[in-house]
């Protein structure tokens, strides 16, 4: 699949989905609800679980301003502030309207009784999963076997749900990370307590990544916390299904291991060591034909897989021996194991399933015998706004030779997809290609939700991906009219890329994301704004 592919937007839909709260454009075509706003939010009050205050009617831009502290809060529309809208334009495509005050689009206040129930459902901060189907029969083809052929586009509901639990599993990682960024375990290497939004999933073992790099002390800041500077930093878990029903349900136990994304100050410096190197001594070439076949990676990502920490192993240490020790537990059963990551931890992602496939294979040979041919347990990669990791020769390798399956989710907005690290040299135009497999692309401009000119941090946000996903059908087709996943997240993590009629519904039902629970670090402060999903999603 070539690059301009890759990243091509979907065709855009000529009927917009009934949550868009901004589809006055077909006004002239379809029938106009008569519905006023405030009978709107009167339905809408039978719908909170709580008590709820009186109904809000519209109030003019001049009661507003005469109001303490009136004039911070967002005003009703005017031709002016559709200019200002327009000037905006440039920073919101920058990100730099998470610093600068913006004005974005009008909103309209009518909408129809369904859209306004859809919405105080979406600003729920309840979990509403989709329903689960037996995959028990086929769980080998949800698990990538063919390539998912026939089940990426259009989606399949039953793959919509396994993906979206993959996300939701590196987004605890995330949250365990910037929970506690300096933990004293981090030092030593102990498990942390994990709580995954799937129970019938249990955590096994943290994992650490240590880069090679270390941060000077003269550009080290004494404001700055110290897990910025940190070499060894939480990196992710492995986990894996042991409820009964689940595996049931599933056909198999299933191992996953799980990666976050860029979130310290050496991390960042190992994104930008792009330069090729071989992935492991063995494969150097000795001449420059061979050296064109011998596969390679970024050295900043093997860098953070290889390198071990003071008291922790390497990255690569620690998955292959917890996964052996998985499998050995579980022993005589049905096994698969799912390799998740977003970002960063999509491209570290790729080198495990490319250790792991190797090591498992050679494992299962020496304990083959004549009456007994033993299989290795199948290793497929999810892969979340991951860039590309290596070259033509590990693509081929990991997909030909491993046998490992990759599906890449990934957003048309979203630049990380499209370089080899953060940073794209002239001298490797050529040298990078993604993993092959299948190419899940979504569009932020797709979502009824978010604004139609989201910046690139939005793009890139693991919780838009899972927002975007949710609702995502087919190429061509409109968001999902019954997507359930809850918008809460994107108010907290991306609220100014967030629709603007959204954001004044959330204040309507009493939802303001300050309110929401901060992360915790290391010395029981909370992060600024509890944004730690935001915090690590740059890269």
């Amino acid at each position: 699949m070539s690059a301009a592919a890759a990243i091509a937007a979907p065709p855009r839909h000529s009927r917009p989905s009934p949550l868009n709260p901004n589809a006055t454009a077909m006004a002239i075509t379809t029938k106009p609800n008569a519905v006023c706003t405030k009978t709107h939010l009167a339905n809408l009050d039978r719908l909170l679980l709580r008590p709820p205050p009186l109904p809000l009617p519209v109030r003019p831009k001049k009661a507003l301003a005469d109001e303490p502290g009136g004039g911070d809060r967002e005003e009703t529309t005017t031709d002016s502030d559709e200019r200002k809208g327009r000037r905006g334009g440039l920073l919101n495509a920058l990100n730099l309207s998470t610093f600068l005050p913006f004005t974005g689009r009008p909103a309209t206040d009518e909408m129809s009784p369904r859209s306004l129930a859809q919405m105080q459902r979406l600003l729920t901060l309840s979990p509403r999963p989709s329903p689960r189907g037996s995959i028990a029969a086929e769980w080998r083809r949800y698990h990538g076997e063919g390539a998912w052929k026939g089940l990426v586009d259009p989606l399949d509901q039953n793959l919509r749900r396994e993906v979206l639990r993959y996300g939701d599993f590196v987004q605890a990682a995330y949250t365990a990370f910037h929970s506690m960024p300096s933990s004293p375990s981090h030092g030593r290497g102990q498990h942390r307590a994990l709580v995954l939004p799937d129970r019938s999933y249990r955590p096994t073992r943290s994992l650490f990544a240590t880069s090679s790099l270390t941060i000077p002390p003269w550009v080290q800041r004494r404001s700055a916390p110290k897990w910025l500077t940190q070499r060894t930093s939480f990196a992710g878990y492995v986990a894996v299904c042991d409820n009964e029903r689940e595996v049931r349900r599933m056909g198999r136990h299933d191992i996953v291991i799980v990666l976050r994304g860029t979130a310290t100050c050496p991390e960042w410096a190992e994104n930008l060591r792009t330069g090729l190197v071989p992935v492991s001594d063995d494969d150097d070439g000795d001449d420059a034909t061979a050296a064109q076949n011998v596969p390679k990676v970024a050295k900043g990502f093997l860098s953070l897989y290889k390198t071990a920490g003071d008291h922790v192993p390497s990255l690569s240490d620690a998955i292959v021996e917890e996964v052996r020790r998985l499998i050995e537990v579980y022993k005589g059963e049905e096994l698969s194991i799912t390799v998740v990551g977003h970002s960063l931890g999509a491209s570290l992602a790729l080198l495990a399933a490319d250790e792991l496939s190797a090591c498992l294979a050679a494992d299962a040979a020496s304990n083959s015998t004549a009456a007994d041919d033993h299989q290795p347990p199948p290793v497929s990669v999810v892969s979340f706004g991951g860039p590309k990791a290596g070259n033509r020769a590990f693509a081929d390798r990991l997909q030909h030779e491993r046998g490992v399956n990759v599906l890449r989710v990934v957003n048309a907005g979203d630049v990380v997809t499209r370089v080899p690290g953060l940073v794209k040299p002239t001298t490797m135009a050529e040298g990078y290609v993604h993993a092959g497999g299948a190419e899940l692309t979504l569009d932020s401009r797709d979502s009824p939700c978010l604004r139609p000119d989201a910046g690139p941090a939005c793009c890139h946000d693991l919780e838009a991906y899972l927002h975007l996903l949710d609702g995502f059908m087919g190429s061509g087709r409109p968001f999902r009219a019954d997507a359930s996943r809850s918008v809460a997240g994107l108010l907290v993590y991306q609220r100014t890329s967030v629709k603007r009629a959204y954001v004044e519904r959330a204040r309507v039902l009493g939802f303001e994301p300050a309110a929401m629970p901060r992360a915790a670090t290391a010395n029981g402060a909370g992060t600024a704004d509890g944004q730690y999903g935001f915090l690590a999603s740059p890269s």
